[in-house]
């Protein structure tokens, strides 16, 4: 879950299309970021004014988040109660319409709790009831809607997921989908980035109780319709991914076929579902199409990974027309390559690349 979690959970948010070959690509690192392998800059989310948000890895591998405005200037943001050993500290996930940014943070003892930053740079920090408190489990808060509504998910006790929605005055609704699993690694996760839209839906992923993984959609009213992408695979740790959801009730990712292989959906607002896959796209366990945000237009971003084992960017048109780029100085090795995560109405997208030395940059891909 996107952590970069169990079940490869991405994320996205909105998406405008821009041609390719008119792009400007440039890339940027959080001051402090670390320079060796796994190290670095990732950029998260990219609002309609530019700034761009997300976290960073310094030279201990310590997180720390941050806001980027579109002059380039960077604003630290460390959680109270955040760690500062290696795999601790803040990560940045979702800002607000009225600047309020969510995430979670890490403890010294490796519990998550998550967090919400207002505009004026104050914190209030939260645990979902029932988050387990040992290392590994607690509360991941990673979407944030106009209204302050937070939602994400949280690890109990026994390792088990669950979805949450806490309300701007801080009021928490736990939820599960139908047939969501209850052993360890399975449950309800609500999509990274935009899962929860402006009509209060929430989209995600539950895995059953064979880890068989499937898309759901709730409801204001918490009504949960679930949906597998044709095509997805019925074997543990396949099926149906989902990335986020738009506010015309339009929902997409990838499922996981019978070989491993990732292949993009989109699901409309009336159920019919939609598969693709990016010219190039490898076809073995692990390769595939990942899309990873969508626009109000039904416009899709995201990566694609090619037979070497590299990833590549893409952007969809809602007509179905796709454009691929690299970000500059992305490496060509397996594991290496572009990242493309959210984008703004402008048509920007923002994510991170990987060099061929393993430390990750973020990248503006303006059209």
């Amino acid at each position: 879950m996107k952590q970069q979690h169990v079940w490869k959970l991405v994320v996205a948010l909105l998406l405008a299309c821009g041609l390719a070959q008119a792009q400007t690509i440039t890339t940027f690192d959080a001051p402090g970021a670390g320079t060796a392998s796994g190290q670095g800059t990732l950029g998260e989310g990219i609002n309609p004014a530019g700034t761009i948000w997300g976290y960073d890895f310094d030279s201990s591998d310590v997180a720390h988040g941050y806001l980027r405005t579109s002059d380039g200037t960077f604003t630290a943001v460390d959680a109270p109660g955040a760690g500062a050993g290696s795999g601790q500290g803040t990560f940045a996930f979702c800002l607000s319409p009225a600047g309020a940014l969510a995430g979670y943070y890490i403890d010294g003892s490796m519990v998550a709790h998550g967090f919400v930053r207002a505009s004026d740079g104050s914190f209030t920090t939260f645990d979902a009831p029932d988050a387990g408190t040992s290392s590994g489990q607690g509360t991941f808060a990673e979407n944030i809607d106009r209204a302050g509504g937070v939602a994400g998910y949280y690890i109990d006790a026994n390792t088990n997921f669950h979805g949450f929605l806490r309300t701007s005055t801080g009021d928490f609704v736990s939820f599960n989908a139908q047939d969501a699993g209850t052993g360890a690694d399975q449950g309800t996760v609500p999509s990274a980035i935009i899962g929860l839209n402006a009509a209060g839906k929430i989209s995600g992923t539950y895995a059953d109780a064979n880890t068989v993984l499937h898309g759901f959609l709730r409801s204001l009213d918490g009504d949960i319709t679930t949906f597998d992408a044709p095509g997805a695979g019925t074997g543990t740790g396949q099926g149906t991914n989902n990335s986020g959801l738009n506010s015309a009730g339009t929902t997409m990712g990838f499922y996981i076929d019978s070989n491993g292989a990732d292949h993009g959906y989109v699901r409309a607002s009336s159920g019919t579902i939609t598969t693709f896959d990016v010219t190039g796209a490898g076809t073995a366990s692990g390769q595939g199409t990942e899309p990873e945000g969508i626009n109000a237009e039904g416009a899709i971003t995201g990566q694609y990974i090619d037979s070497n084992g590299v990833n590549h960017g893409f952007l969809r048109a809602s007509n179905g027309t796709i454009s691929t780029f690299d970000a500059p100085g992305a490496g060509t090795s397996s594991g290496q390559g572009t990242v493309a995560l959210t984008n703004n109405p402008m048509g920007a997208i923002t994510g991170f690349e990987v060099d061929s030395s393993g430390v990750s940059h973020g990248f503006l891909r303006t059209p």
